[in-house]
């Protein structure tokens, strides 16, 4: 009974150590410590909630720069006005995110998805960028193994100086620059490799009129 009674006591400090004390040590930190990043990276426009940092958004309108394509429809809908009952705006939920999982030999990756669903095939994505005079590279025709990839290479960035520019009426080294301001090294020096948020470059685009 005495060891019975010592074993409930230890597995009672254990539990408010690590299911109490320390999830509110490491909430406490991250509020105070790294605020923004705790409560998603969101980005603020005008007091707006605009987008996160961490999550892509689709990019249609000439005027701004193009993002990655994704397999994941970006939700537009208010949250009170969803409609789970509706098949078009199950197309249209959030919260998850995945690969098409298609393989290069795949022919549906060539016609994956269709505008109606939100999301283009590389066939179409290709031929929208050598319309718009944009040398295709795989970030601009390809999705990313999550969908929600918020950046792009620096390469594709400066792809599209030329049609920004042009648009917007506004001089080629001004968009170069804010290209090269908006891009982020590698992580601690050595990961991955050099990217462009695009929609904290598109802010930055429309701060800069």
């Amino acid at each position: 009974m005495r060891d019975l009674i010592k074993a409930i006591r230890v597995t009672l400090v254990l539990w408010g150590i690590t299911a109490i004390i320390y999830p509110l040590i490491v909430l406490v930190i991250g509020q105070f410590a790294f605020n923004s990043q705790a409560n998603g990276s969101l980005i603020t426009k005008q007091g707006v909630v605009v987008g996160s940092s961490l999550i892509g958004q689709s990019f249609t309108s000439e005027k701004y720069f193009w993002s990655r394509p994704s397999t994941t429809n970006y939700s537009s809908f208010v949250p009170t006005d969803f409609d789970p009952t509706k098949a078009d705006n199950l197309s249209q939920r959030t919260g998850f995110s995945g690969a098409s999982n298609l393989a290069p030999s795949n022919s549906d990756l060539l016609r994956r998805g269709n505008e109606k669903d939100g999301f283009q095939g590389v066939q179409v994505e290709v031929a929208r960028l050598s319309q718009a005079g944009i040398k295709p590279t795989a970030d601009l025709v390809y999705t990313s193994g999550s969908g929600l990839d918020p950046h792009i290479s620096v390469e594709s960035a400066k792809a599209q100086i030329e049609r920004i520019a042009k648009v917007r009426s506004i001089n080629l080294n001004q968009v170069e620059m804010l290209v090269s301001k908006n891009t982020e090294s590698r992580f601690l020096g050595i990961f991955g490799e050099p990217g462009v948020n695009v929609l904290k470059l598109n802010l930055a685009l429309d701060s800069l009129q």
